[in-house]
């Protein structure tokens, strides 16, 4: 087995990872496969973006190669960078370079955490060029059809530092993430779970609660993916209200008089 093989080895997703569409979203993204335009997702932490590209690059067929954004990213962590290995200079390719030398998929988990001078390395990818200059090899990579690019970012989060700039915007198509309706929620959790449905709707309308504090000061309310983890713990015993306070009301703040407020929503439900 090659190097290349070796390293893409974990990123096959040989089994369907669930997903229920909320919308058109993956008709969207099989058409910018098809015409090879990289694909953008947006909206808030836990709705599904995520889940939405291992979906895509099962049914696709192709590695998924995710990279979370930092603000420490740089431009040798993307490309590559050489490593002493027995003494040597070795050159190893970094996630985006591996990925467009083996036709993968490769995924900018929060695009926006990453410097913007990081990001410059995307443009002659993202466009109609599709190449990557590896400058350290004096290389240049042209993707090839089965290659595509997708990011993601949270608007909500968005601040005048931490935006993406036009020029890299309009390079992609973009398509928006929400929380699921409360019908189509309730099924993901207890598809994910295994709880039952009352169990799963009630913790549907614990999480549109705390979406609706934003006016009080609560940053983001309950994510899906926070439901989950609280039905996880109610199927394997924990008390309702005890997994809920651990899974839901504790992550989401650090604020007394929020956290009080939500673990009153979560006794007036459970």
């Amino acid at each position: 087995m090659s190097l290349h093989r070796e390293r893409l080895a974990g990123h096959l997703i040989e089994k369907e990872p669930y997903y229920l569409p909320q919308g058109q979203e993956l008709e969207i993204a099989r058409a910018a496969y098809q015409h090879r335009i990289p694909l953008m997702l947006k909206g808030p932490t836990g709705c599904g973006k995520t889940r939405f590209m291992r979906h895509l690059a099962w049914e696709l067929k192709r590695p998924l190669i995710t990279v979370s954004c930092h603000d420490d990213l740089s431009t040798s962590d993307l490309v590559g960078r050489y490593l002493i290995k027995a003494g040597e200079a070795v050159w190893v390719d970094g996630p985006l370079t591996l990925a467009v030398r083996a036709g993968a998929i490769c995924y900018l988990d929060e695009i926006v955490e990453a410097r913007k001078d990081t990001l410059v390395v995307i443009h002659p990818l993202a466009d109609d060029r599709r190449e990557l200059p590896i400058e350290k090899l004096g290389e240049l990579l042209i993707a090839p059809p089965e290659f595509c690019l997708a990011v993601s970012y949270n608007p909500g989060y968005q601040s005048v530092l931490k935006d993406l700039k036009i020029s890299t915007r309009q390079r992609f198509l973009a398509v928006e993430f929400d929380y699921p309706p409360p019908e189509l929620e309730a099924e993901i959790v207890v598809s994910e779970t295994g709880v039952s449905g009352e169990i799963a709707s009630s913790l549907v309308r614990l999480a549109a609660m705390t979406r609706g504090m934003k006016d009080a000061g609560l940053q983001e309310g309950a994510s899906t993916r926070l439901l989950i983890h609280a039905a996880l713990l109610i199927r394997g015993g924990t008390p309702a209200r005890l997994a809920c306070r651990v899974a839901i009301a504790e992550p989401l703040t650090d604020d007394h008089e929020l956290g009080n407020a939500i673990n009153d929503m979560i006794s007036a439900i459970f």
